[in-house]
C-alpha cells in the first residue's frame, strides 16, 4: 500500500499561532484597514472578523468589496517576520521535527497564509526540510481568483497537481470549516485542537467529519494508526 501525503495547515496547527503571533497579525490587518479604507479602528476591526468569518480569508472580503490589492495587502500586514524578533513570537512543541518524522509519507505545507510569512515560520520552527512543498495562499488560486481553504475546488486543483488520491490523503488542521469540506472530498482529517477550543463546538466533541481529534504533533504521532 503507498504511503499517505499530510497535508498541513501552519498557524494553531504546527505551532501556537495564539501565544503571540495571531494577535500581531490582528494588529497589522486593522492598521492596514483603518489607513486605506479611512475608517475608524473599531469599524477595522469588525470589517476585519466579518470577512474571515464569512470567506476564510480577510483578504477575500477586502478584495471583493473595496479593490484592495491582494498582493501589497499580504505584504504589508506580515512584514513583521523580516524582523530578527519574531523568535520570540513563536511558541511551539520541542522536538517538532523529530515528530514529524515519525509520520511516515510525504509531507506538504498548505496554508491561507502568505507565501513569505510561512517560508520564515517554518524555518524559524526547523522543519523545513520536512516540507520541500508548501502551498500558501498565493499558491491557491482557480480560474485567476484567490481559493483559499476551505475551497474544495482548490483542494480538487492541488490533489491532481500532486498527484494525490484522496483516499491517501490527509488534512491535518486546527480549522474544522475546512476539515469539513476535505472529508467531502475523500480525504482523511486531523483536528488539531490543543492551542484553542474550535469555534463551532466544545472542544471535546468531535464533529463526523473529523476522523481523528489531538491536542498536538506529539499526540498525532502516537495515535496515527487509528486513520485506517
Amino acid at each position: 500500500m503507498s504511503k499517505r501525503t499530510w497535508f498541513f495547515d501552519l498557524d494553531n496547527t504546527l505551532h501556537d499561532a495564539s501565544y503571540r503571533i495571531f494577535a500581531t497579525i490582528d494588529g497589522t490587518m486593522n492598521a492596514y484597514i483603518e489607513r486605506h479604507l479611512e475608517v475608524d479602528a473599531h469599524r477595522a476591526d469588525d470589517l476585519r472578523r466579518s470577512y474571515w468569518q464569512r470567506y476564510g480569508a480577510t483578504l477575500l472580503g477586502l478584495v471583493q468589496h473595496h479593490g484592495v490589492n491582494a498582493r501589497h495587502f499580504l505584504t504589508e500586514t506580515h512584514d513583521f517576520v523580516e524582523n530578527p524578533g519574531l523568535g520570540d513570537l513563536i511558541r511551539a512543541e520541542k522536538g517538532l521535527a523529530r515528530l514529524l518524522a515519525r509520520l511516515p509519507g510525504r509531507k506538504i505545507l498548505l496554508t491561507n497564509a502568505p507565501e513569505r510569512y510561512a517560508q520564515v515560520v517554518v524555518r524559524s520552527l526547523g522543519i523545513h526540510r520536512h516540507f520541500p512543498r508548501r502551498y500558501a495562499i498565493e499558491q491557491m488560486c482557480v480560474h485567476g481568483r484567490f481559493r483559499p481553504k476551505p475551497s474544495r475546488a482548490m483542494l480538487r486543483m492541488l490533489l491532481a497537481k500532486e498527484g494525490v488520491r484522496p483516499a491517501r490523503a490527509v488534512l491535518v488542521e486546527d480549522s474544522a470549516e475546512n476539515l469539513k469540506g476535505a472529508r467531502a472530498l475523500g480525504l482523511k482529517t486531523v483536528l488539531v485542537n490543543g492551542h484553542e477550543p474550535v469555534a463551532g463546538f466544545p472542544r471535546k466533541s468531535r464533529p463526523s467529519y473529523v476522523d481523528l481529534q489531538v491536542k498536538s504533533i506529539a499526540q498525532l504521532a502516537r495515535r496515527q494508526r487509528l486513520l485506517r
